[in-house]
């Protein structure tokens, strides 16, 4: 298990979390579970409906897309976040490059803290609304 501090410091990258504070994060970290995943297992699949969400804290993962290595992720990176909001299919699938240790986050969990502390839902809101923001220029 890692300590308290390295999960915040992974949490607090992720862009979703970017505006919300240290105690934000540790009521959000309450809701998270290590996971440690063996070299070569699919962490995600494509195609499959998704639930949960990913912080690498430890090793590295290929990213494939239509049976294609897309790219790789290390520490710190994050994956199925779009899950978190509408449980669509996986655009990707993930597999463990190394032995990887994640911290996730279950869909319902996510759901049910937003619906718990509407701080951090306005904050979390307010970061989606800038990356789409981000997305609309980068694409104009």
């Amino acid at each position: 298990m890692r300590t308290q501090t390295a999960q915040l410091k992974a949490l607090g990258q992720v862009p979703l979390f970017a505006g919300l504070s240290k105690a934000d994060l540790k009521f959000i970290l309450k809701q998270l579970n290590e996971e440690t995943f063996s070299q070569g297992r699919n962490i995600i699949e494509e195609e499959q409906p998704g639930a949960r969400f990913f912080v690498i804290l430890e090793g590295t993962v290929n990213v494939v897309v239509g049976g294609k290595s897309r790219k790789s992720l290390g520490p710190g990176a994050y994956f199925g976040e779009l899950a978190l909001l509408d449980g669509g299919s996986r655009t990707a699938t993930v597999v463990a490059a190394t032995p990887v240790v994640t911290l996730s986050l279950t869909s319902w969990n996510f759901l049910s803290t937003l619906q718990e502390n509407w701080p951090v839902t306005k904050k979390i809101l307010a970061s989606m609304a800038r990356r789409i923001r981000e997305l609309d220029k980068s694409h104009n």
